[in-house]
């Protein structure tokens, strides 16, 4: 069955449809990601008077490597559109302007839980939880559209609790059907949740099914590695090498971590996620 987030353009960043939000709302500090210490809620230097980067084409080589693995999916548009009915923060008063950056990041996270939803929707090894799963959606659909005031004061880490829920037992039914498709038979593949993997040394490793949710991957060797059918939830691949590793079928992946990792044309992604420029 086909990725249904592929087809879902409001699930991603639409830099044109914004007013700078991610360059304005969140802080970053000086560090290999950037470049420099900014504070939340006030712009980013680089940020031009029409809301785009002044330097995106030289992100990485300014120093801003973070910027270039960062993504929204479809928060800023969202706030900047409809929670906020396209008033720029730039002419809006303080108190306005200050809300809107409050509530950008708690939208980006339910957003990014719509991305999670979505793609459990679309993989057949979790019909049972189906109908949870389309209640869950459109309970968090119905979240974005509350007002400034309510996003601003939103729990929107129970909200992600209660779904989490849900997407813990959809990576149990789709591994398990892995682990029968590798063996005849039902079976538990690797559990790796959370694991200190920095610079861990995978290369060829087989993790079909494996549950990698929170694992630490930084710099891993994954090169050539099995991640068929893994479940990839919140694991940190930053500078992780999947030169040739097999993606196919893992779920739970989401752009900003493949921006983050290294990799290269023998690498294979799963059908929703692009191939970084940066990759060579």
């Amino acid at each position: 069955m086909p990725d249904q987030t592929a087809g879902l353009p409001e699930l991603r960043g639409d830099c044109g449809s914004c007013f700078g939000l991610c360059c304005v709302a969140l802080p970053f500090a000086a560090s290999a990601d950037f470049a420099r210490d900014k504070p939340a809620g006030r712009a980013c230097p680089n940020l031009a008077a029409d809301h785009r980067c002044g330097i995106h084409a030289r992100l990485r080589e300014e120093g801003f490597t973070g910027c270039t693995v960062y993504d929204c999916f479809g928060a800023g548009q969202k706030v900047s559109r409809h929670t906020f009915g396209g008033q720029d923060w730039r002419t809006a008063p303080k108190e306005r302007a200050r809300l809107m950056f409050d509530v950008f990041p708690v939208v980006r996270q339910l957003h990014e839980l719509l991305w999670y939803l979505t793609e459990a929707l679309s993989l057949p090894a979790a019909r049972p939880v189906h109908a949870d799963l389309r209640r869950a959606l459109g309970a968090t659909e119905r979240l974005t559209l509350l007002s400034a005031g309510e996003l601003a004061v939103l729990d929107v880490a129970a909200h992600r609790q209660e779904v989490n829920v849900l997407l813990l037992r959809t990576s149990e039914l789709v591994r398990a059907g892995a682990a029968g498709r590798r063996t005849g038979k039902s079976g538990k593949a690797k559990d790796r949740r959370g694991a200190d993997l920095m610079g861990a040394r995978l290369r060829g490793a087989d993790l079909r099914g494996a549950t990698l949710r929170g694992a630490y991957l930084i710099a891993a060797d994954l090169t050539g590695a099995d991640l068929r059918d893994a479940d990839l939830i919140g694991a940190d691949l930053r500078d992780a090498d999947l030169s040739d590793a097999d993606l196919t079928g893992a779920f739970f992946l989401t752009q900003p971590q493949v921006n983050a990792a290294r990799g290269n044309a023998g690498t294979k992604l799963p059908a929703a996620l692009g191939r970084p420029t940066h990759w060579e």
